[in-house]
């Protein structure tokens, strides 16, 4: 517990400075920007490489959603092992997710995040009490999506972005998109827009938002369209980019419901 607190309280005193300096990076990556846990598979295994050329510290733990949690204050149905570990340089980590079988959702899925933290090695140049020495840390978040087995088919997965129905609605002096997603499925919207309806070599959006944002099971969310000052010609229709289970962009072409 005492090294856990010690690695955080690294990485909350040096944020600011990690955010500052542009030519600092991670050298730890997750092979994948996503995980699909399905609800009738005991474990997955998740695995990390050290592209740099140091070895490198980490720390991992899972959390339901908010960005300032600590290893030792989640509380979710997985288990990590092992949890905290050295890699070295040009090596491979596999970490095994566990899921305890605590009762979750069948009708839907439900959505965790994955969290790295990587501490990188002092270098022997530099002695413990130089106060010109700042030592940085670097945390990577990815979505965890837990996923019922009867859901777990490739054809409901494909079909899932292509049900949202979306409409135009005026606030005030602003037009934006409100999709709604009647499925059980986490989307993950890049980007949407409007094309023409009739036009199928038209490969750009008019009016468009690249904030993308997710779209929960059975809810609905607004996208504003910067660009769209009055009300919008007719013969238009959505174009919209989403996330796939491997993290490529698929682009989809939806209707406007009134």
């Amino acid at each position: 517990m005492r090294l856990n607190f010690n690695i955080l309280r690294t990485t909350c005193a040096t944020i600011l400075t990690v955010a500052c300096a542009a030519s600092a990076s991670a050298s730890v990556v997750i092979n994948g920007t996503r995980v699909v846990f399905p609800s009738n598979e005991r474990e997955v295994s998740v695995r990390l490489t050290n592209e740099g050329a140091s070895p490198g510290l980490v720390q991992m733990w899972i959390d339901k959603g908010d960005p300032k949690s600590t290893p030792s204050a989640t509380e979710v149905p997985f288990l990590l092992t092992p949890p905290l570990f050295r890699i070295d340089p040009a090596k491979g980590q596999t970490v095994r997710m566990i899921y305890s079988q605590e009762p979750l959702p069948q009708d839907h899925e439900s959505i965790f995040w994955l969290n790295l933290l990587e501490v990188p090695p002092r270098p022997q140049n530099v002695g413990p009490d130089d106060s010109n020495y700042v030592q940085m840390a670097f945390r990577t978040r990815i979505k965890v999506f837990f996923r019922p087995q009867a859901l777990n088919t490739q054809e409901q997965v494909f079909a899932a972005p292509t049900k949202v129905t979306w409409k135009i609605v005026r606030d005030g002096d602003a037009y934006l998109l409100e999709a709604q997603n009647p499925t059980p499925y986490y989307i993950n919207v890049v980007k949407t827009g409007l094309v023409n309806a009739n036009d199928e070599k038209e490969t750009m959006p008019k009016f468009l938002n690249e904030d993308g944002g997710m779209l929960a099971p059975g809810k609905q969310e607004r996208y504003l369209l910067k660009n769209l000052k009055q009300a919008p010609p007719a013969a238009l229709k959505v174009r919209f980019s989403y996330l796939n289970d491997f993290g490529g962009a698929v682009d989809v072409d939806s209707a406007l419901t009134q």
